[in-house]
């Protein structure tokens, strides 16, 4: 079953139709998400781009379920977008405000497996308003448990309602490989994703085993699932899910990468990289930023822990071929850039608002005592771990783990026993879920991320090769250090260390 490409990223497009708002670019906002598998079952094969006649005659570039017409307009299993929309906001305004009136207690097991229902006709009801879209029926999967999700992660009901209910849904012109839409809410707090079945049902079966995570470990890098409904119109379902939404609009990404520790096919294509913001991947990393990211060493700590939990939670579940999403923002680059230039567009330049939902941030989803700063000083984290490359430069990293309802099933091993025999097993993306969760971890934090060896002042010094020499110590420097590590001091740019 197709998921959301790891690599896709916005491309700029406008609605011909005046009821449907300009998409938007999603300026280095790359999608959380769901893929259950990447091939389809029958067969191991992606849906591809293919013209298809339009009721009104007019051609429709199709990819999976999601379709566009030259006039702009966006459908979604002949569904249009802002119908859907539309549905989406009538049904959670219902819901959540139905769920308001049932009194709070203990999650039980039987609450991950019930699914509401609520008819919404055009002309209204006793118990729904009147609408101008077509009928529809509204679903909502086991309401009691992401009420107690939502709850942890300190949404309020009536916060979730303001979100997503409150101004239209903003659709994202980024619909990867699969086909699926994706939209943002006004405050960029929420991301709207659609899923397939099999991505829907998978993420039905996780709840039990997500719900004790989350209780023993909130701060988490993986997808943080908020709700997950189903609108029924046209007699297709449409299955969406509810997530947190990783990287802000209103912070430029410069670069971003989709990394999976492995090198087989994982370079961005041509087509890929003409992209505004391009989603490179493991050798792109390898070539663009060899020496890795720098953290402060409480940070990189913390980093990495977390990354082991997740990484032994997902191994738990059987599941794999989940990606790393680092983007970065460059606080060097971004103060050198003209205020009135295209990178620096109006949505740039607005501060984040701060979340409502904790734990939402990179920074609040490591674990350690680097959430409160570490060492290692910014102007403003605005939600991003402080991070530098080589050059000293000044990052902000905003990382999650995306694509993990990936199963390790019958067809993934088909595909990796075929890889393997003309490829080097080791290689491919496709791997057992233990092998794949400790290639990861050793990737990233070997490879990617990376501790500082030393404390320099970043304005006159840079990064030098661990081989260089090392200054010699008088006898009495190394007498006086016998009971510590030595460490290299850093020297101007002249010098090594």
């Amino acid at each position: 079953m197709a998921s959301a490409s790891s690599g896709s990223s916005a491309v700029g497009c406008s609605s011909a139709d005046s009821g449907v708002p300009p998409c938007t670019s999603a300026s280095g906002l790359h999608f959380l998400c769901c893929g259950v598998n990447r091939k389809r079952a029958s067969g191991i094969k992606r849906p591809t781009a293919s013209e298809v006649p339009y009721s009104s005659g007019m051609s429709m570039k199709k990819i999976g379920h999601r379709g566009v017409d030259s006039s702009g307009e966006t459908t979604y299993k002949k569904t249009t977008s802002s119908a859907l929309k539309g549905a989406i906001q009538l049904g959670i305004t219902h819901t959540v405000g139905s769920l308001s009136t049932k009194p709070e207690r203990d999650v039980l097991m039987q609450d991950f497996y019930v699914v509401e229902s609520i008819f919404f006709p055009s002309e209204g009801s006793n118990l729904t308003p009147a609408h101008h879209y077509n009928d529809f029926r509204f679903k909502t999967y086991a309401p009691v448990a992401f009420r107690y999700f939502r709850e942890l992660f300190g949404i309020r009901p009536d916060d979730y309602l303001y979100s997503l209910c409150n101004e239209p849904l903003i659709e994202l012109c980024n619909s990867g490989a699969s086909g699926s839409l994706f939209y943002v809410s006004s405050d960029d707090e929420f991301i709207i994703k659609t899923v397939q079945h099999k991505e829907a049902e998978f993420l039905q079966k996780l709840l039990p085993g997500y719900y004790m995570n989350l209780n023993q470990n909130p701060r988490t890098l993986l997808p943080k699932f908020y709700g997950l409904y189903c609108v029924q119109a046209g007699g297709k379902n449409i299955r969406i899910v509810v997530m947190n939404n990783l990287l802000p609009r209103s912070v430029k990404m410069h670069i971003k990468y989709d990394l999976k520790g492995s090198t087989y096919k994982r370079r961005a294509s041509q087509k890929e990289r003409e992209k505004p913001l391009p989603t490179l991947k493991d050798l792109d990393f390898l070539q663009d930023i060899p020496d890795g990211l720098f953290l402060d060493a409480d940070m990189y700590n913390a980093l990495c822990k977390t990354l082991q939990r997740d990484c032994l939670v997902l191994q738990s579940f059987k599941i794999m071929d989940y990606s790393l999403l680092v983007s970065i923002h460059n606080i060097d680059h971004a103060q050198r850039e003209p205020l009135g230039s295209e990178a620096q567009c109006s949505a740039d330049t607005r501060r984040p608002a701060p979340q409502k939902a904790l734990y939402s941030t990179a920074m609040e989803s490591i674990q350690g005592e680097a959430r409160r700063g570490g060492t290692m000083e910014t102007d403003d984290h605005m939600g991003g771990i402080p991070a530098r490359n080589s050059k000293g430069e000044r990052l902000l990293l905003y990382i999650g783990i995306i694509d993990i309802l990936q199963s390790y099933r019958f067809v993934k091993k088909l595909e990796h026993s075929w890889k393997a025999l003309v490829h080097d097993g080791d290689t491919v993306s496709v791997h057992r879920p233990s092998f794949y969760a400790e290639r990861f971890q050793r990737f990233m934090c070997t490879t990617v991320f990376k501790k500082i060896p030393f404390q320099p002042s970043w304005k006159n010094m840079k990064f030098q090769s661990q081989s260089s020499s090392i200054e010699q110590k008088s006898s009495e420097d190394l007498e006086r250090d016998s009971t510590t590590s030595v460490i290299p001091r850093c020297q101007p740019l002249t010098q090594q260390c």
